[in-house]
């Protein structure tokens, strides 16, 4: 079970009422994509109001966390404080089938309220991904990695380089190298045969 579930049986069915949350909590896995998120273990405060409405819940709150991730060029680690603030219906069951009915499409991805419990964690998840850069960097000049040696160019002299022949050129190299070996070996000079 989540750790980001709200007990919600103190929190009147009448429009209008509402109730407070804190939390204070580790990160839970997969707050985030697969290069980029809320460390899991890392601190997690979480501050939000819900508010009874005629078809469920409103949540509105806002989230502490600590984001990691990897530079997506140098492979660098990102580490950063981000504050997420998210807002979401929770549908009743009987609520969401009666969008359903309707034909609404829509009513197929919306959050569910529980018998006597709320869930915050995939909708501060999906604010949290919004949120997240696709192909994090840890600067937006960030040189990337040298394809030769793998080495970060930031952390490379400006003039780093390597001297790479053309592969092409390696079969004639090699005739060059025998056809010198040979000439010093029979004694004649520039190829010409001895009689």
């Amino acid at each position: 079970m989540s750790t980001l579930v709200i007990d919600i049986t103190d929190l009147p069915r009448q429009v209008g009422s509402t109730k407070d949350v804190h939390l204070d909590l580790p990160a839970p896995q997969g707050l985030g994509t697969e290069v980029i998120g809320a460390a899991p273990g890392s601190p997690l405060i979480v501050d939000a109001t819900l508010t009874s409405v005629d078809d469920g819940v409103l949540v509105r709150g806002e989230a502490d966390v600590h984001i990691h991730g990897e530079c997506v060029r140098c492979l660098r680690d990102i580490d950063e404080e981000r504050q997420v603030s998210f807002d979401e219906l929770y549908f009743l069951p009987e609520a969401a089938a009666a969008q359903r009915a309707k034909g609404d499409e829509e009513a197929e991805d919306v959050f569910l309220l529980g018998d006597t419990t709320l869930d915050l964690e995939p909708a501060l998840r999906d604010a949290l991904v919004l949120s997240l850069p696709f192909r994090p960097l840890c600067r937006e000049d960030c040189g990337g990695l040298c394809p030769d040696c793998g080495e970060r160019l930031d952390d490379l002299p400006a003039d780093h380089h390597h001297e790479v022949l053309d592969p092409r050129w390696s079969a004639l190299s090699g005739l060059l190298g025998d056809g010198a070996s040979d000439d010093a070996s029979d004694g004649a000079p520039n190829g010409e045969e001895q009689s």
